[in-house]
């Protein structure tokens, strides 16, 4: 089994080097952006979300978070896409309010 400090190493360095690609996404010239967005949209940028979220929170979250961009994006767009992920974070933070007030309950 792979250690904790391991799998976050490995994580780190996918989403590092999957970084690469939308820093030339950004800078490359205006004329060559077409060539490159459904790439870096449905390829890189999901890997980031993923190795990101799950360094973050987990597998789980990580999985519904690559689920909920490419979704999103492909039904509505670039902006729904991006308030799917922060309804995502605001889901987790209360579901972790939750869980802990009534732990501190039962204890």
């Amino acid at each position: 089994m792979i250690s904790s400090a391991t799998k976050r190493s490995i994580l780190r360095w996918i989403h590092l080097i999957f970084t690469i690609p939308i820093l030339g996404y950004v800078y490359s010239p205006f004329e060559e952006i077409p060539n490159y967005a459904p790439v870096v949209r449905f390829v890189f940028v999901p890997v980031l979300i993923l190795s990101g979220f799950w360094m973050y929170a987990g597998v789980f979250f990580a999985s519904i978070g690559v689920a909920l961009w490419l979704g999103a994006y492909y039904l509505s767009g670039y902006g729904a896409a991006i308030l799917s992920l922060v309804a995502l974070f605001i889901a987790r933070k209360t579901w972790l309010v939750i869980r802990a007030r009534q732990s501190k309950r039962s204890a």
